[in-house]
């Protein structure tokens, strides 16, 4: 088992930033992969970043040279740092990892960006 608890989703101006940030507790050394996904209303969930064992990184092609994904394995956290944010990026945004024996998400957290 793993549980995951995400923190700083809120409400930011077109153009500004945040960060999140997403702690794992439990089962930790079965951690393939960290992830974040993203659904806005009416919208399936689609991977954000994803972040390997191996410092290997994924982005999705909307969100490309705003955001960073970073882990920190001593603090068992996963961070997403989100620049440049635009209206359409307004979304509930979920930690997820990849275990050996299976995936696990978190709770969410929303994220509104004012136009």
């Amino acid at each position: 088992q793993v549980q995951l608890v995400e923190s700083g989703g809120g409400l930011v101006q077109a153009g500004g930033s945040l960060r999140l940030s997403c702690v794992a507790s439990g089962s930790i050394f079965s951690i393939v992969t960290m992830d974040w996904y993203r659904q806005a209303p009416g919208k399936q969930r689609d991977l954000v970043a994803r972040i390997h064992n191996s410092g290997y990184t994924d982005y999705a092609d909307s969100v490309k040279g705003r955001f960073t994904i970073s882990r920190d394995n001593g603090r068992n956290t996963v961070s997403l740092q989100m620049n440049s944010l635009k209206h359409e990026d307004t979304a509930v945004y979920y930690c997820h990892v990849y275990v050996l024996a299976g995936e696990y998400w978190g709770q969410g957290t929303q994220v509104t960006v004012s136009s």
